[in-house]
């Protein structure tokens, strides 16, 4: 599948963009969102979808109907990750196949034990203690 006029669309994008971390939202033509994405460096980032020979098939089709580029800039790299979660949540983008299930991702509790410690935890049982 071509994707020039995605591709066309994000390379001229590319000088615009912020080398800081960040979180990158991708729209088709309708404003329907495509894809939620985030990045130590948006603009090396974004730049990978540039070049067909790396884009495997499901990407490549995302690509070709991108016509918007959303950009949000955030202090570290942990942020963006944190909003990344949260917009994927809420909004449920096309292309996104992971976080849309609270328990298909990790948390870090820290347990309600006399002397708490910090674990991982994957699943829908509620881990005792604080989950982040």
């Amino acid at each position: 599948m071509s994707t020039n006029h995605g591709q066309t669309y994000l390379k001229s994008r590319l000088d615009a963009l912020p080398t800081s971390p960040g979180v990158y939202r991708m729209l088709d033509e309708a404003d329907n969102l495509l894809y939620v994405g985030k990045a130590k460096n948006i603009k090396n980032r974004v730049t990978q979808y540039t070049n067909d020979a790396r884009l495997t098939r499901r990407i490549a089709q995302m690509v070709f109907h991108t016509r918007e580029l959303m950009v949000v800039e955030t202090a570290t790299e942990a942020e963006a990750l944190l909003l990344e979660i949260q917009l994927i949540k809420s909004l449920k983008p096309k292309y996104n196949i992971i976080f849309r299930d609270d328990s298909s991702y990790l948390k870090i509790v820290i347990t309600d034990e006399e002397a708490p410690q910090i674990r991982s935890h994957r699943g829908k049982a509620k881990p005792k203690g604080q989950a982040f």
